[in-house]
């Protein structure tokens, strides 16, 4: 019969030590930013294409499409935010929102919309027309923001 290989020892109070490390640096890594940024939150959203736009969003957004600007509107219960680019003079502009985030500063409710700005290149062949690049979510949020920021990340 053969022999069964004695198998290392081991140095129980290193490895105990090295699993109180990993176990305390996953914590932190978890913990920590929850703890700094206890009043922030992320607002669940649904991306709304033509089709989905209520008729009232509908009826108010030309007052807004010549601004560059986020804002929010209830109708019928539901809260939906808005990211106008406003007019540009060809086609090949494009705006997506890509996080919504509610913070509350002192006494104060925020809605910070992390949008993203998508402009033609130079040597893009683009449809000359006035154009007005627009995006709309439905969110979860049951209450209009006190304010609403919107933070522009400019992409390609």
């Amino acid at each position: 019969m053969g022999k069964i290989p004695k198998l290392p020892e081991i140095n129980w109070k290193l490895f105990i030590t090295m699993i109180l490390i990993i176990v305390i640096a996953v914590g932190l890594v978890k913990f920590i930013p929850k703890l700094i940024f206890k009043n922030d939150k992320e607002v669940g959203y649904m991306v709304l294409n033509k089709e989905q736009v209520p008729e009232k969003i509908n009826e108010i957004l030309p007052r807004y499409m010549m601004l560059e600007r986020a804002l929010a509107a209830k109708v019928d219960d539901q809260i939906y935010v808005i990211v106008t680019r406003g007019q540009k003079l060809t086609a090949g502009y494009d705006v997506n929102i890509e996080r919504l985030e509610l913070v509350k500063k002192e006494e104060e409710t925020r809605l910070i919309v992390h949008a993203t700005f998508k402009d033609p290149k130079p040597d893009d062949i683009v449809t000359q027309a006035m154009t007005h690049p627009y995006a709309i979510v439905k969110t979860e949020l049951k209450e209009l923001p006190q304010k609403i920021y919107l933070e522009v990340k400019q992409k390609g």
